[in-house]
């Protein structure tokens, strides 16, 4: 391999971390981002703790944090990074958050069904909202844009004809019981979400389907050429971002206790936001799960941040576009460098 710049090695016969042209590379793979979004992380905790007057660092402040990064941008952008990886885009997994929180609560509160069997309902309804917009895309090779926006709205109205107002769960203690239980001090929702990300990590890397997903995104004739089935790739991205979306809506519900049929609204944003972030190129084939990880961190904590700044809900949206604008600038730039 000819040198293109210093590098750095871990030991003078393995070149297991080299820097070339001001990138990092760790065993081949680019972690420049990586690390320096970990680092934004690092400094953002940093700062928010004395612009808090030390509120940030307290246990009850991080707990909420950790609960709060369960659903968005946590589950969320799992899901939206499979779909992503394809060269896809899910905008209804806001819609699908506050769908499987209303049947969840809709089936534990006037439907009678047992709280496990309406936690199940609300999830079997996200993997089915998936499942259909998958099918769509992929039988009828529609624009992903244009398929979930529709669905965004479908899924929407047909909440809000399950239910028009709130629905309490407070009478029902087991129903708040999963979305407020901890163990060790962690939120248990939390650890169900780190659960999803190591299977999803796993699904990546280890399984037939899961390399083909990102293949499908790099080059979706070639994948064909090789007797890869694109349709069931494309389905089966959505059906898990379906899932994540379903579990995401079922522990909020859980954690709120009183669900509005206007749950999730916007909730995409952030999912997208911690995907780019993460360093997932929208135009598909590019992202990690741990790049994706990264990007919930931030995103949770500025948000967290500017929650006790009391800042302005619309002016984190504000700042949230701008971010989602300058890293696909500073990731458009840096591919132009590498000569890509």
């Amino acid at each position: 391999m000819h040198k293109l710049g210093p590098v750095e090695t871990t030991s003078a016969s393995t070149r297991f971390v080299t820097v070339r042209r001001g990138r990092i590379e760790v065993a081949g793979r680019d972690v420049t981002m990586l690390l320096t979004f970990s680092l934004v992380v690092f400094a953002l905790a940093i700062i928010a703790n004395p612009l808090t007057s030390g509120v940030f660092f307290t246990a009850n402040n991080l707990t909420n944090l950790l609960r709060q990064m369960t659903t968005v941008p946590g589950l969320l952008s799992l899901g939206m990074l499979f779909v992503i990886l394809t060269g896809g885009i899910d905008l209804s997994v806001g819609s699908i958050v506050g769908f499987s929180a209303i049947i969840a609560a809709t089936a534990t509160v006037r439907w009678g069904v047992p709280i496990w069997m309406a936690f199940l309902l609300g999830i079997a309804a996200g993997a089915f909202w998936g499942l259909v917009s998958g099918t769509i895309i992929a039988r009828f090779k529609l624009a992903p844009f244009v398929v979930t926006l529709a669905m965004m709205t479908f899924i929407r109205g047909l909440t809000y004809v399950v239910s028009e107002m709130s629905i309490s769960t407070r009478d029902f203690p087991g129903f708040t019981t999963l979305g407020s239980a901890a163990a060790f001090g962690i939120p248990v929702s939390t650890m169900i979400m780190v659960a999803f990300f190591i299977l999803g990590a796993v699904f990546l890397t280890l399984t037939p389907l899961g390399r083909s997903t990102i293949a499908i995104g790099g080059n979706r004739e070639t994948v064909r050429l090789a007797g890869i089935s694109v349709p069931k790739g494309i389905i089966t991205v959505y059906v898990i971002s379906g899932i994540c979306s379903g579990v995401g809506g079922v522990l909020l519900a859980s954690r709120l206790g009183n669900i509005q049929p206007s749950l999730g609204g916007a909730f995409e944003l952030d999912a997208i936001a911690a995907c780019v972030i993460g360093g997932a190129n929208l135009a598909g084939g590019k992202g990690t799960i741990q790049g994706t990880a990264v990007g919930v961190l931030i995103l949770a904590v500025m948000n967290n941040l500017l929650s006790l700044r009391n800042v302005d809900a619309y002016w984190q949206w504000v700042l949230k576009g701008a971010i989602i604008i300058a890293v696909v600038l500073i990731h458009s730039i840096s591919a132009k460098k590498q000569g890509q």
